[in-house]
């Protein structure tokens, strides 16, 4: 069981790692599920996780009061326009898109009502 813990924390790693250069994929979301993981499978790669200088952070941040810091609320505002944009320069079809719209403005109020760190 501690195996698939840890690859599932590895893998969702790697997400989260991708996510940090894509406007697409959430980046803290992963980092998250990531030390969720790890911390059942191996405290050596949770310990290294909530050490980090980069990805430590945040995660210390949301595991103590459900924080998310200005900066990343602008990034992560940010991407969520560039998913929106980019399908609607596509023109993708309008019920698609008024999809898209309220699923990406339910997850930008969630993020926007969160404490800062």
């Amino acid at each position: 069981m501690r195996l698939l813990w840890a690859s599932i924390g590895l893998f969702t790693l790697a997400l989260g790692l991708i996510g940090a250069f894509l406007p697409i994929l959430p980046t803290v979301p992963f980092l998250l599920l990531s030390a969720f993981c790890f911390a059942r499978s191996s405290e050596r790669l949770y310990n290294w996780l909530l050490s980090h200088p980069v990805f430590g952070p945040p995660i210390q941040d949301w595991r103590r009061n459900g924080a998310i810091r200005r900066r990343a609320k602008i990034l992560a505002t940010a991407s969520i326009a560039t998913a929106f944009i980019v399908p609607f320069a596509l023109s993708v079809a309008p019920s698609v898109l008024t999809l898209q719209a309220f699923v990406l403005v339910a997850v930008l109020i969630f993020i926007w009502t969160r404490p800062e760190a």
